[in-house]
């Protein structure tokens, strides 16, 4: 299912978002299981940012442990690991926005329907899991920005070492660039453990939304 609704969603633009939600709701699928199913692609997507700037440090590893060969070679396989990392932030940024306006529509839709109970006990205790849910919903969002934003310097040094190993392409360059892997591993760890720590938020998130 959760496929399925993804699928659907990504052939619609984000003006279509609300016709969309109606169109799913028709057919038995509510905001509340978008949310979980964008939520768990978000997931996902930083699993496989994790994966891939792993991939890009050990390949910066490899250029300043160069020793012999091609450099053109180096560069090359540098330029794609570079050109991943970007593809895979961008990713994650559009699994985020995906996560954010679904939710948005899902808290206005269960705050205009307060006012449609009858029943005041019924209203007051939808009220109390609306504003919980949304604190809970805050500092997941909070989490998968923070992690979000953890990328941009990791993106910044890669770009710079690749423009600099592509117009210098010698031993001296390459000895150049060995002061630059302190900083990037350092960088580079920093995603990692905020990435991780979103995807472990979203997994007590979903939980607690599956449990109301």
């Amino acid at each position: 299912m959760k496929y399925f609704v993804l699928g659907l969603s990504l052939l619609l633009v984000a003006g279509c978002e609300s016709a969309y939600y109606s169109a799913m709701e028709q057919v038995g699928v509510h905001k509340r299981e978008i949310m979980i199913d964008r939520i768990e692609a978000a997931q996902v997507a930083q699993q496989e940012g994790q994966e891939q700037f792993k991939d890009a440090l050990e390949q910066f590893r490899s250029v300043i442990e160069f020793d012999g060969g091609d450099l053109s070679d180096i560069y090359d396989q540098l330029n794609d690991e570079y050109e991943d990392s970007v593809a895979v932030a961008e990713n994650i940024s559009e699994r985020i926005d995906a996560v954010e306006d679904v939710s948005d529509a899902l808290f206005d839709e269960w705050k205009a329907e307060l006012s449609e109970y009858s029943s005041a006990s019924l209203r007051r205790d939808s009220e109390r899991k609306l504003q919980q849910t949304r604190r809970q919903y805050e500092r997941l969002i909070t989490s998968m920005r923070k992690a979000e934003k953890t990328i941009d310097p990791v993106l910044a040094s890669l770009k710079d070492n690749v423009l600099y190993l592509k117009h210098n392409l010698n031993a001296r360059a390459i000895a150049s660039l060995k002061g630059e892997l302190g900083n990037v591993n350092q960088d580079v760890s920093r995603l990692l453990d905020a990435m991780q720590s979103a995807i472990k938020e979203s997994d007590t998130f979903i939980s607690q939304l599956r449990d109301e």
